[in-house]
């Protein structure tokens, strides 16, 4: 699938599917914008005898297809973007999306896109929009479907439309950082999509590898004899249960130089992504029940995540030191799997009491944590992961958790989740939460009970973390799959996080951290 843009009228060009989006009309007077008028005076009035029969009023989400009698336009698709005073950029994610999902329904292998003219939302982030729709749109996981040898036919190549002159110049860059983020977002939904069987820490560290080196990124593997020579006992203790051996994934961006007495080397400002990668979660011996565990081999989101950040950052050249981090283990039964009641050393020294082993996220998290401060000097660090049914409970589907004592910094992130359509949300981090993590027989204890379990769980990661440093934890357990499809989102892996995170990278000299 590509996204272009041309100048070229959709009427000089050959156009199996055009997709139209429009704003909410007033039944009683309204009038198609220049451009369309346009088009439609060419298609000889069709898409305004539509509208005079008050078969379309474009409302949000509402669609009408329309079959005009033209050599090259052989279908018109509108779309309703609702009115133009509420637009956003998901209103248009989704009417790409749904025009792509229209194509492919249609087995249209070209689709021609006419942006929407509007104050509110102007060319470039029109255009950004409509392609991450576009591409997002398109996304399909059917590489293990056979199908009985009939296959969905591919998700159409896609031409936007644009009006000559210097917008265009904005738009065609907008498209560019689009498809970087989106793409991103596909891929990270891919690694989660997979499943566990073909996913293992390894292939995880692999997949990793060969994205690192297709963009640029200096990466790293630690295997478990490295693992085991930095004292990560948290994350070693998850992964013992296992036969398929646990893997640090280290992804760095813009690395400064770290040659000591040159002239004018300069350390840049560090920032460290780090991701729960755990590929499998039984629950290990407090075992799931059989419905809980399906499904959770996203419980890597969070590590899939970080690496399609890390990639649509690279692609995008963005000028910030990023580095992303994902602990990638398997929590599984057996005579050798860790134990409630086992005391854990971690990487930083801390003493753990595990009182429940399907709690194990946390205890990836504080040895990744650790490691990233320990190694990298960060400025700041955000962490993914799929860590409490809590969460799910207090937001639903509609968004994530954000857990951290510094303000500034939680309402940059839930700023760009406003930006991007993935939506943050912030819970407390109270000294209270921290006391109560406290253990009577260790330093701290894993889990604290059923009250308050996302903000108990943030407060479990921060006694790994120094209280000084700008640090937010993002719960994305609610959010990371869905079975309820969109149109730009099918059912199963959302990929959730991996634009906020570029948005948030993209604009970070403007972040204020204290």
């Amino acid at each position: 699938m590509k996204v272009t843009a041309s100048t070229r009228s959709p009427l000089d060009a050959e156009c199996p599917l055009l997709a139209i989006p429009l704003f909410e009309l007033d039944p009683e007077q309204w009038r198609l914008p220049t451009r369309v008028a346009a088009i439609d005076r060419g298609l000889d009035g069709v898409i305004r005898a539509a509208l005079g029969h008050g078969d379309f009023r474009g409302g949000r989400g509402e669609r009408l297809l329309l079959y005009p009698q033209h050599d090259r336009i052989h279908r018109v698709l509108l779309i309703g973007l609702g009115a133009e005073g509420e637009l956003h950029a998901g209103a248009v994610r989704d009417a790409a999306g749904a025009a792509v999902g229209a194509a492919r329904r249609h087995k249209v292998s070209k689709l021609a896109i006419l942006p929407a003219s509007s104050r509110k939302l102007r060319i470039g982030p029109m255009a950004q929009a409509l392609t991450e729709g576009s591409f997002l749109g398109g996304y399909a996981f059917e590489r293990y479907q056979t199908q009985n040898g009939k296959e969905r036919p591919p998700a159409p190549d896609v031409v936007v439309h644009l009006e000559a002159g210097a917008e265009a110049r904005t738009a065609r860059a907008a498209l560019t950082r689009g498809a970087a983020a989106a793409e991103s977002q596909n891929l990270a939904r891919d690694l989660s999509n997979e499943p566990p069987n073909v996913m293992t820490p390894a292939a995880l560290a692999k997949a990793a590898e060969k994205m690192a080196r297709e963009v640029g990124l200096k990466v790293r593997i630690l295997e478990p004899a490295e693992l085991k020579k930095r004292k990560m006992g948290a994350m070693l203790a998850v992964a013992q249960g296992s036969h398929n051996p646990p893997r640090l994934i280290v992804l760095e961006h813009n690395a400064p130089s770290r040659s000591r007495g040159k002239k004018g080397a300069r350390k840049r400002p560090t920032l460290c992504l780090v991701g729960k990668g755990v590929c499998f979660d039984s629950g290990g011996l407090s075992l799931k029940p059989a419905a809980s565990m399906v499904k959770m081999k996203h419980d890597m989101s969070g590590g899939a995540a970080v690496i399609g950040a890390m990639r649509a950052i690279a692609l995008q050249k963005l000028p910030v030191h990023v580095v992303g981090i994902v602990g990638a283990v398997e929590n599984m039964p057996s005579g050798h799997a860790y134990r409630v009641d086992d005391i854990l050393t971690s990487a930083s020294g801390k003493t753990i009491e595990v009182t429940n082993t399907d709690a194990e996220g946390r205890l990836v998290l504080a040895d990744a944590l650790h490691f990233a401060q320990t190694e990298f000097e960060p400025a700041a660090i955000i962490d993914l992961a799929t860590l409490t049914g809590a969460c799910g409970i207090a937001l639903g589907p509609w968004a994530a958790a954000v857990i951290s004592a510094h303000e500034r910094f939680t309402q940059a992130i839930v700023d760009v989740g406003e930006t991007t359509g993935e939506r943050f949300w912030p819970l407390p981090l109270w000294d209270a939460h921290r006391e109560h993590m406290r253990s009577k027989i260790a330093d701290v204890r894993q889990t604290g009970g059923r009250d308050a379990g996302t903000s108990t769980a943030g407060a479990f990661l921060s006694h790994f973390v120094d209280p000084e440093l700008p640090w937010a934890h993002l719960d994305i357990a609610s959010v990371a799959d869905t079975e309820m499809p969109g149109p730009t989102q099918p059912p199963g892996a959302t990929g959730f996080g991996v634009r906020a995170l570029l948005e948030l990278v993209s604009g970070w000299k403007d972040v204020k951290l204290s």
